[in-house]
């Protein structure tokens, strides 16, 4: 620990470390206290990742989207705190009201899946993609980028989707043009195109990485989806192995697996589906049913103690961690609201005029399709 808080006193717009470490104890007992005394004028959201010693603080808990939504119908929250990763906390400013101000407790809670793809590279592939091919290309990206690509959706007339409603704005885009470009998952574009009928052989894959994407002019031709080459790296952690394993040594426990997992995991799960599917499938089940589930640690070790009737295990015999979303701590939270309570708020998040203008663009695009 000490070696983190070392890290931290170098690092600008991070809380201030005090001379005197206080104890994980204290920590938690002047947060009790602190939110307390600061009630309504701070809303925490907690997204389903975190672990349960910081859920413990906050007054709503859900996915990025959900969260992102409560957040724009707080009428008396002077600040939200975002217990999530970056681009979560951007599309709450976004849609919160002007004078709330967005609260993210440590500015390197990131998410790998959303680093894999920034303005530059798009604005790079588009250029190439849009001069290979006379078809109309739609633009779709999945909730988890900045807001700097939500916003090159909006102008360029795409959506964005999320994991639950991914078909419906696939569907969408596929009647607006003859192609799509999907970014920043590969994974659930796939998993979610195959389901919709489109063949494999019809989707290619961008690879920034290399000149042209990897791609010639005849694949973008021949090609109706055009993946980016991002993944989650929680979802990474599992594969068709462990799935096979369960079903061959107890053929009564369910996998349910969410569909950023690869394609081959998907096609032999029994069920897949987005965060708020699983956490659906695990409230509507018989008391006695096994589930192995495939997605991030901390929501099946939840899972597993508020159904306690259900028989709940991880999918991978390994710890998938979301390690971003693990650096937002309690000692930070703590730190934010002693900030706020001195009334010189930190690590505030805040997205540009031109930015939001368009990412809201797509963000409603997607809100009329679903």
């Amino acid at each position: 620990m000490i070696d983190i808080y070392e890290d931290l006193k170098s690092t600008d717009h991070l809380p201030e470390i005090p001379e005197v470490e206080l104890s994980d104890e204290n920590v938690l007992a002047e947060l009790h206290a602190i939110k307390k005394r600061l009630g309504k004028r701070v809303v925490v959201l907690g997204h389903h990742y975190q672990q349960d010693d910081v859920i413990a603080f906050a007054d709503i808990t859900g996915d990025s989207l959900e969260l992102a939504r409560k957040a724009a119908e707080l009428k008396d929250a002077e600040y939200v705190m975002f217990c999530g990763v970056h681009f979560m906390a951007e599309t709450a400013d976004m849609l919160t009201r002007p004078e709330v101000k967005v609260i993210l407790p440590d500015l390197r809670a990131g998410c790998s899946m959303a680093d894999m793809a920034n303005r530059r590279e798009i604005d790079i592939a588009w250029k190439w993609l849009t001069s290979c091919t006379t078809e109309t290309i739609v633009p779709i990206t999945y909730i988890n980028c900045t807001a700097a690509l939500k916003s090159f959706v909006g102008e360029n007339n795409g959506s964005i989707c999320t994991s639950s409603n991914a078909e419906k704005v696939i569907t969408w885009g596929l009647n607006q043009g003859e192609k799509l470009l999907f970014f920043p998952d590969q994974h659930l574009g796939r998993n979610t195109c195959f389901k919709l009928g489109i063949a494999l052989d019809e989707m290619v894959v961008y690879d920034p990485r290399r000149q042209n994407g990897g791609l010639t002019k005849e694949q973008i031709e021949k090609a109706k989806v055009i993946l980016w080459y991002g993944f989650c790296s929680v979802h990474q952690g599992f594969n068709k192995d462990q799935v096979v394993h369960h079903k061959k040594n107890e053929p009564d426990r369910i996998v349910i697996v969410h569909p950023e997992c690869s394609f081959d995991v998907v096609q032999v799960a029994d069920l897949n589906g987005s965060t708020s599917y699983i956490v659906n499938q695990i409230k509507i089940a018989q008391p006695g049913t096994k589930f192995a589930i495939g997605t991030e640690i901390n929501l099946v070790n939840r899972l597993a103690a508020q159904f306690p009737e259900l028989d709940i295990k991880s999918l991978s015999p390994y710890q998938c961690l979301c390690t971003t979303m693990y650096r937002i701590r309690p000692r930070w939270l703590l730190e934010s609201y002693r900030a706020i309570e001195k009334n010189e708020p930190i690590n505030i998040i805040t997205v540009d005029e031109t930015t939001k203008k368009y990412a809201l663009k797509a963000l409603d695009q997607m809100l009329s399709i679903s």
